[in-house]
This record gives structure tokens, C-alpha cells and sequence, in this order.
């Protein structure tokens, strides 16, 4: 072929393919612009929240933003965008990210064993019940936990407090007192038995602070100083720290639940920040950062562009897509609560959609996403399909599910189920 009808065969290409992904249909239209306004704003009318925002990029560009309601009720003090919040597991994906900037070093492998690098995992013992005095009976491992193990909470490890003998052992050890450094916490959660033999089960719980204290102990710096140097620095988030200086104060939402008769409860402002208006030695890899709508979006849109933002690489497109890959055999069929975020996998510290919803109930989405939320009601997905990514901001306790459920329907519209069977 010629140069010239080569320039001219490759300058058509690139048209063809520009006007394709125009001609993509978008998610985020007039329609599901006044949805989502109306969705969010009935959120604060019901007094399900005190106030929520949103904000969703499609494309690499902003497509929406919008809140409402009020971050300190009783202060009046308007939901903003510069709010911060806590964001509790949505802490979990920026630790996992941390761990997997040292796996493409080469400093580990998925499949090693935990104890290679942290000895205090090794030979621990698995929890069996109880005898009739109430000790607990336990067993050796049939095979040592892994580093995939606790990316995917599969190793073991639990914080519930109701298993009879275990849980006072775990409030015993106290591993997550937050004068404890992370290598104490580890000392001390090692010496708690593990609640099942890894690779059984799927049981949310302490994994991703164990993978902070992977972070410091292999990179051999202090986890807090690793994160800031090879992802929160380099995304320029400002915002997203566990340690909110006087100044910053002022911008942080207030924490609410419900009364017994359904209005809205704001908690003590000291005493539900406590954590994060210290300076405390623990810096938990499975929660304590806050941060700000635009803030988490920059970490969403990383991800959304297999792992690099405005030129910065932070990881390589082949970790990222490995970070939202299922890491969950089909043989783990006990998987606690997480068939209630729909048809899910698990990744690396994502849940990742495999199949689409089977039922209007479920959770809409598309399959390839992976996301995670947190204990106040928080939320973000990556939809590598649409190149949507987005950020959802309540503090609400307990959990609500269904304000997720809500969203979603606003963003893509209600759940559509195909029944002609192709």
C-alpha cells in the first residue's frame, strides 16, 4: 500500500472509531439528570438522610453533580461539595491499590504464603466450636493463608462478636486499639484463632489492615507515609486523609441514625470523630479516611483509566484489570452477605458484577463494574463499559442498602429483566 493511502486509510480509522464512541449511547441523560435529582432529594424529604451528593463522570468528563439536604442538621449547615465525610471501607480499594503498587515491583506473589513475610500468621490455630466448658476447641491449619486470601476475605480472620469463645478472645487481644501501631495490631490479631480454615468461606473482616501492615512491612516504610507518596500524593488528594486538622473540622458531615420513632438522630460530633480528630499510632488499611466527592472521584477515574490520571501512572492496566477480575472459586459457597450486593464476585478488595441482575429487586449495574461502599452508607462503582465512574455521599447508620438500590435504578434506570430467553 502506498504511504499516501495509508495516511489516508489510517486518518479514516481514527474518524470511524471517534464518531463510534460519540455515537455511544450515554447513560447520563436529561432523563436520568431529573431521576437522579428527584431520587436524591426524596432521600432528605423522607428523612431517610440528613443530606446526600453525587457526583458521576461519564467519559472522562463531569456528567453530573448535585446535593441536598444538610450535612449538620442542627447546625443548618448545607450538604456541599467540598463536605468531607467518613468513608469507612471505601478505604479498603486505596489499600488494595497500595499492596498491588509493590506486587508489580515484584515484592510478592497472590499466592504466597501470608507467613513469608509476616511470621506471626504462621501456625495458627482454627477455631471448631466449643466443649461443654465453654473452651474452644481448635485445629492446625490445613494450609497456610495467602496473600490472595486476604485480598479476597477468604482467610480466615473475623471481628464479629457473637461466636461463642472466639469473640472474647478477639476483645481480649484487642488487636485494633487505636494506640496499637500496625505491627501490633498484627502481633495481636495473630494470636486470636482464625474463625474457618482458609479458602472456605468468604467472611468480610480485618483482611485489608492486615495488607496495610503487608505495605509496611515490606516496603519498609510506615503505611500512612507509603500511601501518601505513591497514591494519595501522586492523585493529588488533599482531601483524603485520616487526620482532620482544626481548620478542616468545619467541613465535616455529622453522623446520624434513627430514633425509635424514625426521625433522624445526630450523633455527638467529638465522639462519632473521634478517630479522625486524633493522631492515634493505628492507621487502619480497612477504614479511617475521609475524604471529599472530588477527592474519591479522582481515585474512581484511575481506576476507570486502567490505573493512570492526568499522565501519573499508579498502576499498570494489567493490575488494575487483575484488581477487578473474581478471585472467588465457585466452590466458596458460603459467602456471608454478599449475594445481597447481586450477582457478585470478589476481587482484590472490589466486589466485581459477573452476571446482571436476575430479578427487579437486585441491584442494577452492568457486568464488568467493580465497587465497594462503606459502614455510613457511602458508595462508588467503576463501569469500565460506559467509563462511568461514581461517587455516592450519605453518613447514615446502619447500613442502608436501599438508598444503593435507589441510585442505581436513578442512574441507569430500573432494572429491566429479559425474559424472552435469548
Amino acid at each position: 500500500m502506498k504511504p499516501t493511502l495509508l495516511l489516508f486509510f489510517i486518518t479514516f480509522l481514527a474518524i470511524e472509531i471517534g464518531v463510534a464512541q460519540e455515537d455511544t449511547p450515554s447513560i447520563i441523560t436529561e432523563k436520568s439528570i431529573k431521576r437522579l435529582d428527584s431520587t436524591l432529594k426524596s432521600f432528605v424529604d423522607n428523612r431517610d438522610v440528613a443530606g446526600v451528593s453525587a457526583l458521576i463522570y461519564e467519559k472522562g468528563e463531569e456528567v453530573y453533580y448535585n446535593a441536598f439536604g444538610y450535612a449538620d442538621l442542627k447546625k443548618q449547615k448545607n450538604m456541599e461539595r467540598t463536605t468531607l465525610v467518613q468513608i469507612y471501607s471505601m478505604t479498603k480499594p486505596i489499600t488494595g491499590t497500595a499492596l498491588m503498587s509493590l506486587y508489580e515491583k515484584g515484592k510478592f506473589s497472590l499466592d504466597d504464603p501470608l507467613e513469608k513475610y509476616a511470621p506471626e500468621f504462621a501456625n495458627m490455630q482454627v477455631y471448631k466450636g466449643v466443649d461443654s466448658t465453654g473452651k474452644m476447641i481448635l485445629e492446625p491449619l490445613k494450609r497456610p493463608i495467602t496473600i490472595r486470601d486476604i485480598t479476597r476475605h477468604t482467610g480466615g480472620f473475623t471481628t464479629r462478636n457473637d461466636i461463642l469463645g472466639l469473640s472474647a478472645a478477639l476483645r481480649l487481644a484487642d488487636p485494633f486499639d487505636w494506640e496499637n501501631d500496625l505491627n501490633q495490631m498484627a502481633s495481636r490479631l495473630s494470636k486470636v484463632p482464625l474463625w474457618f480454615q482458609p479458602g472456605e468461606k468468604w467472611e468480610y473482616g480485618p483482611s485489608v489492615d492486615i495488607q496495610a501492615f503487608l505495605v509496611e512491612r515490606i516496603s519498609g516504610r510506615p503505611y500512612a507515609e507509603y500511601l501518601q507518596e505513591h497514591i494519595l500524593g501522586p492523585l493529588n488528594m488533599e482531601e483524603t486523609r485520616y487526620f482532620i486538622p482544626k481548620s478542616d473540622q468545619k467541613r465535616m458531615s455529622a453522623a446520624y441514625s434513627h430514633d425509635k420513632l424514625g426521625f433522624l438522630d445526630q450523633q455527638d460530633d467529638q465522639e462519632s470523630h473521634a478517630y479522625n480528630y486524633g493522631k492515634w499510632s493505628l492507621t487502619p488499611g480497612g477504614w479511617g479516611l475521609t475524604s471529599t466527592l472530588d477527592d474519591y472521584m479522582k481515585f474512581a477515574q484511575m481506576l476507570v483509566n486502567k490505573g493512570t490520571l492526568n499522565g501519573i501512572k499508579i498502576l499498570e492496566p494489567e493490575t488494575v484489570e487483575l484488581m477487578a477480575t473474581n478471585h472467588l472459586d465457585e466452590s466458596i459457597k458460603d459467602r456471608s452477605w454478599l449475594p445481597s450486593k447481586g450477582q457478585m464476585g470478589f476481587g482484590i478488595d472490589f466486589a466485581v458484577r459477573l452476571r446482571p441482575p436476575t430479578s427487579k429487586k437486585e441491584n442494577n449495574g452492568v457486568v464488568g463494574e467493580f465497587f465497594w461502599d462503606g459502614a455510613a452508607s457511602t458508595l462508588f462503582w467503576v463501569d469500565p463499559v460506559n467509563k462511568l465512574t461514581v461517587v455516592f455521599f450519605v453518613q447514615i447508620f446502619p447500613f442502608n442498602g436501599v438508598l444503593h438500590k435507589k441510585f442505581r435504578d436513578a442512574v441507569y434506570g430500573p432494572v429491566s429483566i429479559d425474559t424472552t430467553g435469548k
